[in-house]
């Protein structure tokens, strides 16, 4: 519910604070009084498109802040949650606007783009009149409006489950096309290098072990010469020989010598012994050396073969063993695929069933909605002069989707014998205006949480007729917060709160005031729409008749 608007140096207006209650709201003024100005203040406030110049003439910026009461569970709390606002009773939208034309905005203190106010305003208030482009004259929201109608929530919801999940099913069997496609294209390429892999069979970091064995081998190559001399000039042949017949010469001599080349004997033996132990060790590394002689050449033929399929596939060589479970994994989807396939168009044709059934029983519950909506229709029409129309909700099969499969929309025929048709088209202004006022009385239930706008919605009518468009209203008024801008008497007297716009001017500036009226204020207000501007006695006793009925 709208509780308060405050509006500072907007077009004509320099300040006005209204705080509207519930039920019937009436604003009256004469034409060019001002009151387009409130309606386009508060549409600025909501994010709506306005006309441009809004800021007063000399004025730095023009401002204006409505102030909401929020119910519990009000749609308008989970716009707020996800967008990151506090959301609680208590909502606070504030916008301002500079003569440059520059524009900002607050929710509840905190500064939000445009589109932000735009989603509030759906959920907070409904303008209707006789440009209603928005409300119910757009076909996108009569299958909504038809739906809260028939309190088809849980259907709906069925049916977006549904869809959901039909939606899925018809994903993965796409991927799975999609993958087959692309594999059996290149179905022989991959079985090529699947054999190929397999014969090579490269292991996780084998390319890495074989080059340094590589390098070992080369090393043993280049070292084996020098070794062999090496174990020639230490063995029996060389070194080691000739100490030995050095010993054998030495302890010849020993016995004639009287101990003096015991030493001797003794340092020759240990030196025998540790060349010995050289030797043993050179001819041990000459043996290493020699190896498998063809072992080098191995070696390089396997990591040759294994760079070059890896520079084939343009992968690193350690990537070769993924490269062949996945090419391994793609040849066995392309043999299974078909299979694969099948299963998936299964489960999306028991999807598709599903969805059927769920979009079906929400169409039932559609169509009966539809008669009720117009036999309410039909009764609402007479009392507002318009009892040769017919009101004719039309549940057309339409594209699936996650609300159903219907086409809904609101026609109308205002003569007899004539086709129905959209109710912009075959509706005068007037007939238009009372259309969306019956209407809107039937759907009252959903505008509980919403406050709803009429901006002249009784132009054209006068008498009786006008006097059933107030009733009307002030029954709307009952179920939801209601404001009407009206030019007619019978209108304004049945609203529960009553303000005047008026402009004058003052030390040669036109401003337009918004003023709250008492109930002797309202007798006049009403005795002047109903005389002009003399207001006769007559015109008195005629208003205070009005207001008391």
């Amino acid at each position: 519910m709208l509780r308060t608007l405050t509006i500072r140096d907007m077009v004509l207006i320099e300040t006005a604070e209204l705080a509207f209650e519930p039920g019937l709201n009436v604003l009256t003024g004469e034409t060019g009084a001002g009151k387009s100005i409130l309606l386009d203040s508060l549409g600025f406030v909501l994010g709506w498109r306005v006309r441009p110049g809004l800021v007063r003439a000399g004025a730095d910026q023009g401002e204006v802040i409505a102030e909401f009461h929020l119910a519990e569970g009000h749609a308008a709390r989970a716009v707020l949650e996800a967008a990151g606002l506090p959301a609680g009773e208590e909502l606070l939208m504030r916008r301002v606007a500079s003569p440059d034309g520059r524009r900002r905005a607050w929710v509840n203190d905190r500064p939000v783009a445009a589109e932000t106010l735009r989603a509030l305003s759906a959920t907070l208030v409904e303008l209707h009149g006789q440009q209603d482009d928005k409300g119910l004259l757009d076909p996108k929201r009569h299958r909504d409006l038809l739906d809260a109608f028939a309190e088809a929530g849980a259907a709906r919801e069925a049916v977006r489950e549904a869809w959901g999940a039909r939606a899925a099913a018809a994903k993965l069997l796409a991927e799975a096309e999609a993958a087959l496609e692309a594999a059996a294209r290149d179905a022989d390429f991959i079985a090529h290098a699947v054999e190929e892999l397999d014969a090579l069979d490269p292991q996780p970091g084998e390319e890495t072990e074989l080059d340094a064995r590589r390098r070992q081998l080369r090393a043993a190559e280049e070292i084996r010469a020098d070794v062999a001399r090496a174990a020639g000039a230490v063995g029996s042949e060389g070194a080691e020989g000739a100490l030995f017949q050095a010993l054998r010469w030495l302890e010849a001599a020993a016995p004639r010598a009287e101990g003096l080349i015991d030493p001797l004997l003794e340092g020759l033996e240990r030196v025998l012994t540790e060349l010995g132990e050289v030797s043993r060790g050179v001819e041990d590394l000459e043996a290493q050396l020699a190896g498998d002689p063809d072992e080098l050449e191995a070696v390089e033929e396997r990591l040759f073969a294994i760079r070059g399929l890896a520079r084939k596939h343009q992968v690193p060589p350690e990537e070769l063993p993924a490269l062949a479970e996945d090419l391994r994994a793609r040849r066995r989807a392309i043999d299974g695929g078909a299979e694969e396939i099948a299963g998936l168009k299964v489960a999306l044709g028991e999807a598709d069933a599903a969805y059927g059934a769920a979009a079906a029983r929400l169409g039932e519950i559609r169509r009966d909605a539809a008669a009720r909506l117009d036999a309410r229709m039909a009764g609402e029409l007479p009392p507002l002069k318009l009892e040769r129309a017919r009101f004719i909700t039309e549940v057309d099969p339409g594209e699936p989707g996650p609300e159903g499969s219907d086409r809904v929309r609101f026609t109308a025929a205002t003569n007899p014998g004539a086709p129905p048709g959209p109710i912009d088209k075959v509706a005068s202004g007037g007939e238009l205006s009372r259309f969306l006022l019956a209407l809107k009385v039937c759907l009252a239930e959903r505008s509980s949480d919403l406050t709803l706008i009429f901006d002249e919605i009784d132009r054209g009518v006068g008498g009786a007729t006008a006097d059933a468009v107030g009733r009307r209203l002030r029954a709307l008024g009952d179920a939801a917060q209601v404001l009407v801008v009206t030019h007619a008497p019978q209108v304004a007297a049945r609203g529960a709160h009553h303000w005047r716009v008026g402009k004058d001017v003052r030390e040669g500036v036109t401003r337009t005031d918004v003023l709250p009226l008492s109930q002797a204020e309202r007798t006049e207000e009403i005795a002047r729409m109903l005389a002009g501007d003399v207001i006769t006695p007559e015109a008195r006793g005629a208003a205070r008749a009005l207001l008391e009925s």
